[in-house]
């Protein structure tokens, strides 16, 4: 009959036969299978009686006292193939616990899917050795932020051609602790969306000490001719500076290593997650993700920050006051003779009363509001405004200068002044 024993069954068996022998020593044979003498006596004692058996586990071959019925394994699998097909193992047992009430361990849901081919098995890849980088210490001290595209609504989120739409998910994570601070769907990564994320960011958060982010270019000038031009700054930069916060630019996704993971983790359970709630467009997405996927996350993958504390600092009440200004976006301009701005194909003609003193070829600064609405800023004060239908004729007769009173000058027949326009100050 030949032998039933492999492993280390085998070695114990060989081991105990020689102590019976006199080959070893009962101390030598309990250092070989690291048990203890009074173990190997017993050993002895079982192997004379029962001989190899004696080495074998009593439930080798028997069903564990600890299996799940047979019976909630197949319903488990029904519901996870009707539901949860696509699920990675971990996130599917999670669900089956959330949802159905059942809980099956991480490792058996695997085993469960792989029997059934709903997930294959895969070697781990071998990674590329990176140094690691400690997290900072306390919460708001680095935040790290990007943008992700992707169908995050599948094929639930369509355009007028029945086409899918992919949508850009903007999302920030503290690095102490690895909890999302804010997340948003929109449309693209510009600098409109970037400048509404942030805006919002710090009325609720505050400032940051610091930004981690890519060298994309709404972030950072990549043209090599910018390169070291440091006064040369995008918008973005810009306001960032003017808020008192340090950027900090990646030069690969490993460098951002956790804004990279997150959104690897997103790609996998938010999709997942909004398509059980039946959320289907980025206004309902938006609103899932502040009441109950972000704060969810953070309770289930958040960590403790080493140092107690928020470095986020308070906005200051001039941060407040210009906040619409900060997050504008900004060029400048040169005032015409006739007290005209070319700005984007559009003519704009400034009025007679101004809060200071103006002069022809004057620069001033342009601001594009997040509202749409436009304000042209000289020494501190907006200008105001009249829009004006087409360019405006040449005029012999021009005033000297614009002030804070009306002049003397009278302006032509045709003169826009003459004209009613809606006023923007």
């Amino acid at each position: 009959m030949s032998s039933i024993l492999v492993g280390k069954e085998q070695t114990k068996f060989d081991v105990i036969k020689k102590a019976l022998s006199g080959e070893l020593t009962n101390f030598q044979a309990g250092q070989i299978l690291s048990i203890s003498v009074r173990q190997i006596k017993r050993l002895r004692k079982a192997v004379r009686k029962e001989g190899e058996q004696a080495v074998i586990h009593k439930l080798k071959g028997k069903p564990s006292n600890n299996r799940i019925n047979p019976y909630i394994k197949q319903e488990v699998l029904l519901v996870v193939e009707e539901n949860y097909s696509d699920f990675k193992p971990g996130f599917a047992s999670e669900k089956i616990k959330e949802r159905h009430g059942v809980r099956v361990s991480d490792e058996t849901m695997r085993l469960w899917m792989a029997e059934r081919g709903l997930w294959k098995v895969r070697r781990q890849k071998q990674i590329k050795y990176r140094s690691w980088r400690a997290r900072k210490e306390s919460f708001g001290e680095l935040i790290q932020f990007d943008g992700s595209y992707h169908h995050w609504f599948e094929n639930r989120y369509r355009d007028q051609d029945d086409n899918s739409i992919e949508v850009c998910l903007l999302a920030s994570i503290d690095d102490a602790t690895g909890n999302i601070t804010k997340a948003t769907f929109s449309a693209n990564e510009g600098v409109v969306a970037v400048f509404n994320f942030w805006k919002e960011y710090v009325l609720i958060h505050g400032k940051p000490l610091a930004i981690y982010l890519d060298s994309f270019s709404t972030y950072k000038i990549n043209h090599k001719g910018a390169t070291d031009n440091k006064e040369l700054m995008t918008q973005f930069g810009r306001a960032m500076k003017n808020l008192g916060i340090e950027l900090i630019t990646a030069h690969s996704p490993e460098a951002k290593g956790r804004i990279e993971r997150l959104f690897g983790t997103l790609q996998d359970r938010l999709v997942r997650e909004m398509r059980l709630e039946g959320i289907n467009a980025p206004e309902d997405g938006n609103i899932f993700l502040e009441k109950v996927f972000i704060p969810k996350f953070n309770e289930q993958f958040g960590v403790e920050a080493k140092s107690e504390g928020n470095l986020h600092r308070p906005l200051t009440d001039t941060d407040r006051k210009d906040i619409n200004r900060i997050f504008s976006i900004q060029s400048t301009r040169v005032i015409q003779n006739d007290f005209t701005i070319q700005f984007r194909n559009k003519w704009y003609q400034l009025t007679e009363v101004q809060p200071t003193t103006i002069r022809p070829k004057e620069t001033v600064l342009v601001e594009e509001w997040l509202d749409e609405t436009l304000h042209f800023s000289f020494r501190g004060q907006y200008l105001a405004y009249v829009v004006l239908p087409e360019r405006p004729t040449a005029s012999k007769k021009q005033p000297a200068i614009l002030t804070t009173h009306r002049l003397n000058w009278k302006p032509p027949a045709n003169h826009p002044w003459r004209k009613t326009y809606k006023v923007n100050s």
